[in-house]
C-alpha cells in the first residue's frame, strides 16, 4: 500500500482515553508536491502528523512514509523524514550551529558533512549571523526558522511541517513559501499544516480537509479554484452594476420593500451591515473563466467595473463550503 517516496495513510485512528483525536483518516501525499492539511482546531492535524513522524503509535490503520512503516520500520522511516513541530524546543546551552551539528551527529552524518550542512542551512533560513549565538535567545520567529533548518539537516525525502509560519514576519513568510516550493520542485514530499489558509493557497498543490478526526474531502488547489465560490465586484456606479448583474442572472431580483417606518439617517437601521462594504457586490462564479466572461460582458455593456476578485482564498472558501455542507 506504499506510495514510494511519499505518504500513504489508510484508516488511521488514534485515541487519548475517550477522545478520538484521529478517527479514520485517509491521506495520500505525493513526491514533488506540497499537500496542505486543513481543518479547525481539534480536527486531528497535529496528532496525525505525530503518527506520520513515528512519535505516536496509531490504534488502527496503515501508514507508509517514504515506503516504510513508521512503527515496524521506524529507523528507515525516520532517516527519510524531516519533522518540524509547531513549537521548537531548544537546548539552552547550545548555539544555533551546535543545535544543527548535534542533530547531524544523531543522524550519523560525518562530522565535516554535519559542519558544512549546518552552515549551509543557517544561511538558507537567514540565521547565519546567529550561528554562534545561544539558541534560547532567538525570537519566536527565529526559532521557527531554526526548527525548519533542523528538519532539513539529513536531507529527508519527506517533510512534515506543523504550523511552520507561526511567529514569522512577512518577509520570512515569503521566504518560507519560496523554500517549500523549491524543496517540492526537487522531488520532496511536503505535508504542511497551517491555520493561515491564504498562505497555503500560494504554497500547496493539494489539500486534505479534516473534521473531527476524519478526512472529509481531498482537493487539488487548481481544482478548488475552479469550483463555484464568491467573488467581489465593484464599479464606478454600484446601482448600475447591481441592475446589470440582476438583469443577466448573476443576482436574484431584489425583494419588494415592506412598508414601514423610515429610519433616521445615522441610526443603526440606516447603516449597512455585514462584512461586505456597500460599494461591493458578491456573486457566485465557477472559477476564473466565468469571472472573465462576466467582466467581458459587463464592460461591453458599458458597466464601468473597477475591480473583480475572489472574496477569499481558494482553500478558505473550499473549507467554508465544506463546513456549510456538514451543518
Amino acid at each position: 500500500m506504499s506510495t514510494v517516496g511519499g505518504i500513504d495513510a489508510r484508516g488511521v485512528r488514534r485515541a487519548f482515553g475517550p477522545v478520538r483525536a484521529v478517527d479514520g483518516v485517509d491521506l495520500v501525499a505525493r513526491p514533488g508536491r506540497v499537500t496542505a492539511l486543513v481543518g479547525p482546531n481539534g480536527s486531528g492535524k497535529t496528532t496525525l502528523l505525530l503518527v506520520l513522524a513515528g512519535l505516536l503509535v496509531p490504534d488502527a490503520g496503515e501508514v507508509s512514509v517514504a515506503g516504510f512503516d513508521p512503527v515496524t520500520q521506524g529507523l528507515e522511516a525516520r532517516r527519510r523524514t524531516g519533522w518540524m513541530p509547531d513549537v521548537f524546543g531548544t537546548w539552552d546551552s547550545l548555539t544555533c550551529r551546535e543545535v544543527l551539528t548535534t542533530v547531524a551527529a544523531a543522524y550519523r552524518l560525518p562530522r565535516d558533512v554535519g559542519t558544512s550542512r549546518a552552515a549551509e542551512l543557517l544561511d538558507l533560513v537567514h540565521l547565519g549571523e546567529y550561528a554562534d549565538a545561544p539558541a534560547h535567545v532567538l525570537s519566536r520567529g527565529q526559532k521557527q526558522r531554526l526548527g525548519l533548518a533542523r528538519a532539513l539537516v539529513h536531507d529527508p525525502d519527506v517533510l512534515l511541517l506543523d504550523e511552520p509560519a507561526s511567529g514569522l514576519d512577512p518577509r520570512s513568510r515569503v521566504d518560507l513559501r519560496e523554500l517549500v516550493r523549491r524543496l517540492a520542485a526537487r522531488g520532496k514530499t511536503v505535508l504542511i499544516s497551517s491555520h493561515v489558509l491564504t498562505e497555503l493557497d500560494e504554497m500547496a498543490d493539494d489539500a486534505v480537509f479534516l473534521s473531527r478526526g476524519r478526512t472529509v474531502a481531498t482537493r487539488s488547489v487548481t481544482g478548488a479554484a475552479a469550483e463555484r465560490r464568491p467573488w467581489r465586484i465593484t464599479a464606478l456606479d454600484t446601482v448600475a452594476l447591481r441592475a446589470w448583474l440582476t438583469e443577466n442572472g448573476y443576482l436574484p431580483p431584489a425583494p419588494a420593500a415592506e412598508p414601514g417606518p423610515m429610519a433616521e439617517p445615522g441610526s443603526p437601521a440606516a447603516e449597512p451591515t455585514g462584512s461586505v462594504p456597500p460599494d461591493e457586490v458578491l456573486v457566485d462564479l465557477d472559477g476564473e473563466a466565468s469571472a472573465a466572461a462576466l467582466l467581458r460582458a459587463a464592460v461591453a455593456d458599458g458597466v464601468a467595473v473597477s475591480s473583480l476578485a475572489p472574496a477569499g482564498g481558494v482553500l478558505e472558501q473550499a473549507y467554508l463550503a465544506l463546513e456549510e455542507e456538514r451543518r
